[in-house]
């Protein structure tokens, strides 16, 4: 028995809509690939379901652009004209408002003031004035904001110092109290030295008198002889 026919209406039910939809999609995809192979024909296929999403087919051998300009060179119809005419609408603007902020320019440079009335010309006054002062806010602005920086700076570079000055004093303190009240105990000022890791510096002289030779007090150079000796 033969199919029977249906009849062509929308389809209420969503799923059977959907179904169909998605059947008979596929159906018209291989009969235009048959077509692109078989007839050697360029084929644009678009389709849009009830929810938006798109599908298309295009033979291997052209563009959409392509068949879109075929298309319109075949009908005379041209499918972006509208949308050339808005592009350039919006540019027309976009020229007119450059120009007027070129023009603002000069005449806040004080260029091309002649076809302005005395209204405009107050006008003008005022908004330099303003601008001015906003120039003037950010200046002081910056100036405040490094002052502040530099401050930081120089209190960062002072507690350097302080703490530079205490540490040199800590290590004179050391030095003092190792050689000052051991002058002649060299084993205990050695030791802390060596404790302190400074034992590589630790050398004390002594220069004292020895005995005068009574057999060189005659000697042309009348001085007596000095030894020298490690402390």
């Amino acid at each position: 028995m033969g199919r029977g026919k249906i009849e062509i209406k929308r389809i209420e039910n969503s799923t059977n809509r959907q179904v169909t939809y998605s059947k008979r999609r596929a159906g018209i995809l291989k009969k235009a690939k048959e077509l692109t192979v078989l007839c050697d024909a360029e084929v644009s296929l678009l389709m849009f379901s009830s929810t938006g999403k798109l599908h298309e087919f295009v033979s291997p051998s052209t563009t959409t652009k392509k068949v879109y300009d075929r298309y319109q060179q075949t009908s005379g119809i041209s499918l972006w004209q509208s949308h050339y005419e808005r592009m350039q609408d919006n540019l027309n603007k976009l020229k007119e408002i450059n120009r007027k902020l070129r023009r603002e320019i000069r005449q806040r440079n004080g260029e091309d003031l002649d076809g302005l009335t005395f209204q405009q010309l107050c006008t003008l006054e005022q908004n330099m004035d303003k601008s001015a002062e906003c120039v003037r806010n950010r200046k002081f602005h910056v100036i405040g904001t490094q002052t502040d920086t530099y401050k930081k700076k120089v209190k960062n570079h002072e507690e350097t110092q302080n703490d530079l000055l205490r540490e040199m004093q800590r290590r004179e303190a050391e030095y003092q109290y190792a050689f000052g009240d051991q002058e002649g105990d060299y084993p205990s000022a050695a030791g802390l030295a060596a404790a302190n890791g400074n034992a590589a510096h630790i050398f004390a002289f002594r220069l004292q008198p020895s005995q005068p030779n009574l057999h060189l007090q005659d000697d042309a150079s009348g001085y007596g002889s000095y030894g020298l000796s490690l402390a």
